[in-house]
This record gives C-alpha cells, sequence and structure tokens, in this order.
C-alpha cells in the first residue's frame, strides 16, 4: 500500500512539473484554457487600458512594415538553440518612424505575430553609430513577439533592440521552462552577442514578469561593466513562492509538501532546482541601476513583491507604482508616467557612465 501511495505521489507530482513547466503539455490540458481564461479575466478591463493597447498594437505593426530587423540564433551549451530577432538603432538622420508620439501600451499574448514582423526589411547593417542597447525579455509562457512594442520604443530613443524566446518558449528549445533560472544564463549568450558586435555598448535589461526576474538574476551575478541599468516590470521574487502560490490557485492542492517535492523531481528532469530561481536573492548582490515597477491591481504578481525587492536591493534604484494597472498593464494604463520615467531613469544612468 505505502509503495502504491509513494508511485501514485510521484505521478502527481511529475504532472504538477509538467503541467506548469511544459508549454508542449500544458497546451494539452483542459485545465490550461481554464487557467488562460482566469488569468485574462483577472486583468484590469478598463476602457483607457484597452484603447491604449490598440493604439500601441496600431503604431507597432505600422512600424514593422518598414524596420530592419533579423532574426538571431545562439546555441547553449546544453544544446539547445535559442531565437531572438535584432531591431538596429537608426542612425541616418532620418526620423523614426512613430516617435512623434509615445507607444500606448503593450499588446495581450499573440496580438502581434511573427507574420506582421515579417513584413519589414531583413538587412540589419545600419545603425551602427548608436552604442544604446537594449536587452528585452518577455514573461511565463510568452513570446518575442509580445514585446515588440517596448522594442518599437526603445528604438524611437535611438537603441538598438535584440528581443529573444526565452528557453521553451516561442521559437527556442528547451525541455522546461526557466523561471529566470536557466534563461539568466541562457541571456549571458545575448550579452556576448552585442558586446561581440558593439565593444562600447551600453546594455539596457528590460523584462516584464518572468523576464522581469531573469533580468534581476542577471543582476545578481557577474555583469560586464557595459551593462548600464536594469528595467524591472512586475517581476516576482522567487519562484519558489511563485510555484506555491500558483498550486494553490490553479490547481486547489497544498503548497506543502508538493513543491519541495516538485523542487526534486524538477532537478532530476530539468537541471535545475526552483529554490535557485530568487531574483530577491540576486538584488541584494546587485550593483546595476535598477527601476522597478509594478501595477498595484496586480492579480498575479502581488505589487508586495515589488516592493520587497525594491527594499532588498544594494544598488541604485527607483520604485513606480502604477494606480490601476494589473498584471504587465503599467504601460497600458499610464503610458506617459511609464515611458517617461523609464526614459529619464535610463538617461541619469547612461548619462552617470559616460
Amino acid at each position: 500500500m505505502l509503495c502504491l501511495f509513494l508511485l501514485l505521489y510521484a505521478l502527481l507530482v511529475n504532472f504538477l512539473v509538467s503541467a506548469a513547466l511544459v508549454p508542449s503539455f500544458m497546451e494539452k490540458l483542459e485545465s490550461f484554457e481554464r487557467i488562460t481564461e482566469e488569468s485574462y479575466a483577472a486583468q484590469v478591463q478598463t476602457s483607457d487600458i484597452k484603447g491604449n493597447r490598440q493604439t500601441a498594437l496600431d503604431d507597432t505593426r505600422e512600424w514593422l512594415k518598414a524596420a530592419e530587423h533579423k532574426k538571431l540564433t545562439v546555441e547553449t551549451p546544453d544544446g539547445y538553440t535559442l531565437a531572438a530577432e535584432e531591431f538596429p538603432a537608426d542612425t541616418n538622420g532620418e526620423p523614426i518612424l512613430g516617435t512623434e508620439e509615445t507607444p500606448s501600451g503593450a499588446p495581450a499574448a499573440g496580438d502581434i505575430s511573427a507574420e506582421d514582423s515579417a513584413q519589414g526589411a531583413q538587412n540589419a547593417s545600419s545603425g551602427k553609430e548608436s552604442h544604446k542597447w537594449v536587452l528585452i525579455l518577455h514573461g511565463y509562457t510568452g513570446w518575442k513577439e509580445e514585446m515588440y512594442p517596448f522594442a518599437y520604443w526603445y528604438h524611437g530613443q535611438g537603441y538598438h533592440a535584440v528581443v529573444p524566446d526565452l528557453r521553451c518558449q516561442g521559437e527556442s528549445e528547451g525541455d522546461f521552462i526557466g523561471m529566470g533560472w536557466t534563461d539568466h544564463f541562457d541571456c549571458m549568450l545575448w550579452i556576448d552577442y552585442i558586446l561581440s558586435q558593439d565593444e562600447e555598448a551600453q546594455i539596457v535589461l528590460h523584462g516584464q514578469s518572468m523576464g522581469a526576474a531573469t533580468a534581476l538574476m542577471m543582476s545578481g551575478g557577474k555583469l560586464p561593466d557595459n551593462v548600464k541599468a536594469v528595467v524591472s516590470d512586475c517581476s516576482y521574487t522567487d519562484a519558489y513562492r511563485m510555484f506555491g502560490e500558483k498550486i494553490k490557485e490553479w490547481f486547489h492542492l497544498p503548497a506543502f509538501p508538493l513543491v519541495d517535492s516538485a523542487c526534486l523531481m524538477l532537478r532530476l528532469r530539468g537541471g535545475y532546482n526552483l529554490k535557485d530561481a530568487s531574483a530577491l536573492e540576486a538584488v541584494k548582490k546587485s550593483r546595476t541601476p535598477t527601476l522597478f515597477i509594478h501595477g498595484d491591481s496586480d492579480a498575479m504578481i502581488s505589487v508586495q513583491m515589488a516592493r520587497e525587492l525594491y527594499a532588498a536591493a544594494s544598488c541604485k534604484k527607483e520604485l513606480l507604482i502604477v494606480k490601476g494597472a494589473g498584471h504587465g498593464q503599467a504601460q497600458e494604463k499610464d503610458p506617459e508616467t511609464y515611458f517617461g520615467t523609464i526614459r529619464d531613469f535610463l538617461d541619469k544612468m547612461l548619462e552617470s557612465t559616460q
């Protein structure tokens, strides 16, 4: 009887790991569709957010028709191919398309497709005069195309933008979503690529949700001096805590002892431990100036996590809480404050290093 119980328990833990961290498995579950619908329903759906989102989508699609870009790939030490899109800065003296207005927000997942971006020119040979670069990182179960409105805004500020698909998502290979831990190693490959193109690069890491946690974990490690700032939009404190909360919320199961068991299972199957994926521990060691952003109506990741991260960070730091914004909606709720705060912060941080 005990052996049967242990077998069933192991099967349950294995199921939970796959249901949370393997996209191809998630999509086969009815619960995944329910979770997606519930997550969308938990978002703030006010008219200003919807209007700003649509404006951002329209502006970005127009930009993509003319923007130069090219596909990049890198190989990880464990044999996976990761994909990204590069948008070089426009320095030919012509006004950058759409920079007369601030983009009004980022899209919901899937609103901008790879087909939309394919309409743009593929030659990325221009833009070599600018040394400003940004690495833009998407969230959990996301993909690079949903971050193109951010690339559009940075492009308008004179930045080269590199926008990757994180491991096991979009066009990037992988067996498990990394929750920021495997990703923060992977993303160093994109930093290496940028430095191979521009030894004088001034690099900004801009992430949203899990992408923000990835950027923060990077900041707690050994970064080249070229990385000048982090913009962390609605990051969680640590994956272990998030996993426990979502097991209770999504599957109505107790966090203990399932999360600890899942950590062991993930180490066996995926080669990493959820307990290592801690943005909170990383910022305690960070020396990279960081802007923390969060919506005070975020039902996915509590705004309190942003306050905890800000309090723990040992670097130069600022905190922006956007009233009325849900998860990943700060740029849609108040685009002027959102992008204006980022611009002012980065101007200060990049100027101070010159």
